[in-house]
């Protein structure tokens, strides 16, 4: 199981959303689902609603939101490899809430 992430200029359409795509992450999937599935569905925040097996999208206010969540879960993190994707997350986060219209999408396995 895994989590990839595709940041996009504009909302990712059904089929085909190269065209709407700005960068992707791909290498910390497995590392970053580990984390998440940690959180408390109920008293997460946003991140505690990415769906580890469907698709969910965060607009540029929720990316920006989830930057604090992210910032919390890496002071707590001991393991390298999950440090490194919530440390890759946060860039894709900072660089959707920084631009108007965008939308993150994080693809579960």
């Amino acid at each position: 199981m895994g989590i990839e992430l595709e940041l996009h200029s504009g909302r990712p359409g059904k089929g085909s959303s190269r065209a709407t795509l700005l960068r992707g992450s791909y290498r910390h999937g497995e590392a970053l689902a580990q984390t998440l599935s940690t959180l408390d569905l109920d008293r997460s925040g946003r991140l505690g609603r990415v769906d580890p097996y469907g698709d969910t999208l965060f607009n540029e206010q929720e990316a920006g939101a989830a930057r604090a969540e992210v910032a919390a879960l890496v002071r707590a993190c001991s393991d390298e490899r999950q440090r490194a994707a919530l440390l890759d997350l946060d860039a894709l986060l900072a660089q959707c809430a920084a631009t108007p219209g965008s939308y993150l999408e994080f693809i579960g396995d």
